[in-house]
C-alpha cells in the first residue's frame, strides 16, 4: 500500500461506527495515516445504512460511506469470538492509535478498555469519543450527535426560528466538529509520545464539543446575563447583523460586529453617507432603540438593487456579508475549490466523484490523493498476513467466523 504524507508509517485501528470516532482517523489517513478499519462481519458498521432510512438523501453511490471512510482498509473480525478478539490484540500490538466510540459497557465486554490494549502496547494513543464524557450519572449513555452535541448542549433551543421552534440539526453537523476535536487529541497523544515514549488515553465528547460550540451563550448565561428577548413578528434586535432580501430574491446575511468604523462604510456604499450621522443611528445605543426603523431602510436599500450590484459595492467598501445559498449553490461554488475545501477522488477506474476534504493544511505536508471507501472485509487476508498470520491461519479463521473477508 502507497504511503505519504506527514503521518506516513503511523498505523491507526478505526474501532469505531457512524462518524465522531471514525471521521478523526479520516482526517490522519489524509495525511498519510494507515487507518484500518474493524468491522463486524455481518453488516460492518452501521454507518453503512444510514443513507437508506427514510428522509435521507438518496443517490447511485453510499455518499456516508464515502465520505467518512475513504482511504481505510476494511477488517471483518467478529470481537465477541476469542480468535477474533485475538486478531485485534495483533493488531493493537503493531499500531500506533486506537481509536473507538464504543460505550464503556461495550468496552468492558470485549475487553478493550485502555487498562485492557495498555499492556499489550504501552506507546498506544488510545482515543476513546463518549457522547457525555467518563464520568457522572449519563456518562454511558449512547448517544448521537442529535442528542448529546446539539440538543444537551443548548444549541438546539438557540439555534431556531423567530417563533422559537428548534431547528433539527442536519446529519454529521455536531459530529465532524467533534471529529477534528478528536483529531487534536490524538495529535497531542502522539506529541507527548514523541517526547515521553509513553502512550496515553485521549478523548473528547460529543457533549463537551456541543458545549464549545455554544460557549458564547453558555459563558454568558454562567455570568447571569439579560438576553434580548425574540419576536415571533418583529424586526431583528440587531439590524446590522440581520438578514435582508435583494431585489432579484436572494437572501442574503449582513454582520457588522465593528458598526462604528464599518456602518458609515455600509452607508457611503449605498448612497447615503449621512444616515450614520443622524441622531437616531450614530451610537449602538440609537441603533438599538431605533432597530425598527434602521432595519426598515436597510431594507429598502437593498431590495431596490440586484445581488450581482450589491456584491460590487460590498466588496468596493469591504462591507461583511454572504448570500445564503441553497446546496446546488453552495457544491457549484468555485472558492471552495479555490479554498481546496473539495477533492476529487477516483472512485472507481471510470467515475470520478467530489468529496469534502479535511479541513487541516500544512504548508509542504501534501495530503493523500482520496481513495475509494472499501467494502466489508476487503482487506482482512492482507491486514491479517501483515501482522504475521500465516495463510492457513487466516483461512481457518474466517472458516471459523471469527473473520471474514471478500472472496
Amino acid at each position: 500500500m502507497e504511503q505519504r504524507g506527514i503521518l506516513s508509517g503511523i498505523r491507526v485501528i478505526d474501532c469505531g461506527t457512524y462518524i465522531a470516532g471514525p471521521a478523526s482517523a479520516t482526517v490522519m489517513s489524509d495525511f498519510g495515516a494507515d487507518v484500518i478499519k474493524i468491522e463486524r462481519p455481518q453488516g460492518g458498521d452501521l454507518w453503512r445504512l444510514f443513507s437508506r432510512l427514510p428522509g435521507t438523501a438518496k443517490a447511485d453511490l453510499d455518499w456516508c460511506w464515502v465520505l467518512t471512510n475513504r482511504n481505510k482498509r476494511s477488517v471483518a473480525l467478529d470481537l465477541a469470538n476469542s480468535e477474533g478478539r485475538e486478531a485485534l490484540l495483533a493488531l493493537v500490538k503493531k499500531s500506533d492509535v486506537f481509536v473507538t466510540n464504543y460505550q464503556a459497557q461495550l468496552l468492558r465486554k470485549f475487553r478493550l478498555t485502555w487498562d485492557d490494549l495498555r499492556p499489550v502496547n504501552d506507546r498506544l494513543i488510545y482515543a476513546h469519543l463518549t457522547g457525555y464524557g467518563d464520568r457522572g450519572d449519563d456518562a454511558d449513555e449512547p448517544a448521537f450527535d442529535a442528542l448529546a452535541y446539539w440538543a444537551r448542549s443548548g444549541l438546539m433551543m438557540t439555534v431556531t426560528g423567530r417563533d422559537g421552534t428548534p431547528s433539527g440539526p442536519r446529519p454529521g453537523m455536531g459530529d465532524h466538529p467533534t471529529a477534528m476535536s478528536m483529531f487534536g487529541a490524538i495529535m497531542l497523544g502522539l506529541y507527548h509520545r514523541e517526547r515521553t515514549g509513553r502512550g496515553s488515553k485521549v478523548g473528547t465528547s460529543l457533549m463537551a464539543s456541543g458545549a464549545w460550540a455554544n460557549a458564547c451563550d453558555l459563558q454568558a448565561k454562567f455570568l447571569n446575563a439579560e438576553f434580548p428577548q425574540r419576536v415571533a413578528d418583529g424586526p431583528p434586535p440587531n439590524p446590522l447583523a440581520a438578514g435582508y432580501l435583494t431585489g432579484d430574491g436572494k437572501v442574503f446575511m449582513l454582520v457588522q460586529l465593528d458598526p462604528d468604523h464599518e456602518f458609515p462604510r455600509l452607508c457611503e456604499a449605498l448612497g447615503m453617507p449621512e444616515l450614520a450621522k443622524t441622531e437616531m443611528f450614530a451610537d449602538d445605543a440609537g441603533r438599538s432603540r431605533y432597530a425598527a426603523e434602521l432595519h426598515g431602510i436597510l431594507q429598502s436599500q437593498f431590495e431596490s438593487r440586484d445581488a450581482a450590484t450589491l456584491r460590487k459595492l460590498f466588496k468596493q467598501y469591504d462591507i461583511k456579508w454572504s448570500l445564503l445559498p441553497q446546496l446546488d449553490d453552495v457544491v457549484a461554488d468555485p472558492q471552495l475549490r479555490a479554498a481546496e475545501a473539495v477533492v476529487e477522488m477516483q472512485h472507481s477506474p471510470n467515475r470520478a466523484i467530489e468529496t469534502i476534504n479535511s479541513p487541516v493544511f500544512m504548508d509542504g505536508a501534501e495530503k493523500r490523493k482520496p481513495a475509494a471507501p472499501p467494502e466489508i472485509g476487503a482487506h482482512t487476508r492482507e491486514v491479517l498476513s501483515e501482522i504475521g498470520y500465516s495463510k492457513e491461519a487466516i483461512e481457518r479463521l474466517i472458516r471459523s467466523g471469527a473473520a471474514a473477508a471478500m472472496e
